[in-house]
């Protein structure tokens, strides 16, 4: 069974619609007008071996906070109806991952809690036009909406791009180690009976 979603949302402020497919092979066809935050998307797709169709539209002649933020909702909303009911998921992920000089943990339980701890800083309070600090908003909608757990550390970097790479490929194979299906799992990986 193929686990994927289409997600639509529409506001005053943005218009998304995306498709993602947990069990694919890493293509994604990202265009949100935001020229760093697609590179970061298209990262987060290959290493986590997801295939995502993902489109938006946002009052950028404000800033790119309403499309990034709405994004992560979209997102969030998609991996979670990708993922069901998680019978049979190893529900917790890890990655450390490299870039050059910066070093990042991404750490996921598929909990249906929704909640972020991120320690990082960005020297740069910007890369080309994205603003470093909506990296944040980006992952605490993705894990809110999403209704998963995410612990993001950096240990260590000092060029921003580097940094925020680090992340987004950290997040890709957490969240793809956490979505794995384990033939020794049968039923709901939670004493709970439900995540």
């Amino acid at each position: 069974m193929v686990r994927e979603s289409e997600v639509k949302r529409q506001t005053a402020e943005t218009n998304i619609s995306v498709y993602l497919n947990i069990d694919g092979t890493g293509k994604g066809k990202v265009s949100t007008e935001i020229g760093f935050f697609d590179h970061m998307l298209n990262l987060w797709c290959k290493h986590g071996g997801f295939d995502l169709e993902l489109y938006a539209q946002g009052d950028l002649c404000v800033d790119c906070h309403h499309t990034v933020e709405d994004v992560g909702i979209c997102l969030g909303k998609a991996v979670k109806q990708a993922l069901g009911d998680k019978a049979g998921i190893t529900r917790y992920g890890q990655a450390f991952v490299p870039m050059d000089e910066a070093l990042a943990l991404a750490v996921v339980d598929f909990s249906g809690r929704g909640f972020l701890e991120m320690d990082a800083h960005f020297p740069s309070k910007q890369v080309g036009e994205f603003d470093t600090e909506l990296v944040e908003e980006f992952l605490r909608a993705l894990a809110v909406n999403g209704e998963f757990t995410l612990h993001v550390r950096l240990l260590s970097g000092k060029n921003t791009h580097h940094i925020i790479e680090a992340i987004f490929k950290a997040l890709g194979r957490a969240m793809r180690q956490a979505a794995e299906q384990d033939p020794k799992i049968t039923g709901i990986p939670s004493t709970k009976g439900v995540l």
